[in-house]
């Protein structure tokens, strides 16, 4: 039962690598986190100021979100998927309880606990990582989980894995058929297990690859249990209940969504000659890229020649543009002038109506 309470919350990252991406994200996408006293954990949203901003751990925040003590929440994917459930199946020692762990993750899926928080937006697009199976380098003769299952009948014991995901690395050494695998829960670095002994691989998150080199470590080719990055959550409950959540959601939506695809594009504009803005159309809607999002803008110029001139304004992907460019010269485009986007709205964002879709469900 989620305690009643008149402010909406929002809990970002305090610290770590999603930190700092996190408030970027806010602010370039004009919800600008106010926070006087950095040593402070509350601040706000002057253009949002229904939404009261709380600082926690991103374990932290995937815990609070679906307690329901906070309403929405930026976390690591990788985060969510392994802290969602509200038991994850851990004895107090910090192994897994296989038998019990199992019985009590089918009532949670049976109960629809596991149902109490909400993905709202899954690509951020930063805090990317890879979580993935890690051996020794000196282990030459491994590459993949077919050879770690022939190194460990040579061991002749099951095998001993290190990680702080003992839920998604149970489920992927489960689906690989090793059912006896021995997870051991730990905290801090993890890439010295192999080497003092307490372990014999790691799950752990790359996002670089460089710590894994420099510790003579190796991710196998098929070893990769998730990819993640940042990703925005919400408490279900509070959206179906109150809709002042359901409000506050929509208009976190509408901007961040608005920011991410601006991001992606850019705005041409373009000068060309043409019997009317008609005809310059069918022009560009054989091309490729120029057909923008729903179709050009096109509009005339006043010249003090009298000559017929025609401004062509379109939105392209960043990754098109030299091929755009191309396009418009050939159908008579020049005097091209690239700009950035800073939101692109669409009546409704995608995210939104997926959102009510998933409440209704």
């Amino acid at each position: 039962m989620i305690k009643q309470r008149e402010d909406i919350r929002i809990a970002l990252p305090s610290k770590g690598l999603l930190a700092e991406p996190a408030l970027e994200l806010m602010a370039r996408a004009g919800l600008r986190v106010h926070k006087p006293n950095p040593r402070q954990y509350q601040a706000s949203i002057p253009s949002l100021p229904a939404l009261t901003v709380i600082f926690q751990r991103p374990n932290d925040i995937v815990v609070s979100v679906r307690e329901g003590s906070v309403d929405f929440g930026i976390t690591g994917w990788d985060v969510f998927s392994e802290h969602c459930h509200k038991d994850d199946g851990h004895s107090n020692d910090g192994h897994r309880n296989d038998s019990a762990g199992r019985r009590r993750g089918r009532r949670l899926e049976q109960n629809g606990e596991d149902r109490a928080i909400l993905p709202l937006h899954k690509r951020l697009g930063f805090g990317h990582c890879t979580l993935n199976a890690i051996v020794p380098e000196s282990w030459e003769k491994v590459e993949n989980m077919r050879d770690l299952k022939k190194h460990q009948e040579r061991l002749k014991r099951p095998l001993r894995i290190a990680t702080k995901f003992p839920n998604l690395s149970r489920k992927f050494f489960d689906q690989h058929r090793y059912p006896d695998a021995a997870l051991i829960t730990a905290e801090g670095t993890l890439e010295i297990a192999p080497t003092v002994g307490y372990a014999d691989l790691i799950v752990d998150l790359i996002s670089t690859g460089t710590t894994l080199r420099d510790n003579r470590l190796k991710p196998l080719n098929d070893g990769l249990i998730l990819s993640s990055q940042a990703c925005l959550v919400a408490n279900r409950a509070r959206l179906e209940q109150e809709p002042r959540v359901l409000a506050v959601a929509r208009q976190l939506l509408e901007f961040i969504v608005a920011y991410l695809r601006a991001s992606e594009n850019l705005a041409l504009f373009a000068n060309m000659r043409g019997e009317s803005p008609q005809a310059i159309a069918q022009k560009m809607f054989t091309k490729k890229v120029i057909r923008g999002l729903q179709g050009p803008t096109i509009s005339p110029v006043i010249t003090q020649q009298g000559d017929t001139w025609f401004a062509v304004n379109l939105i392209v992907r960043k990754d098109q543009l030299a091929q755009a460019i191309s396009e418009l010269r050939e159908v008579g485009g020049s005097g091209v002038v690239v700009t950035p986007v800073t939101y692109i709205f669409e009546e409704e964002p995608q995210e939104y109506r997926e959102m009510l879709e998933a409440l209704r469900c």
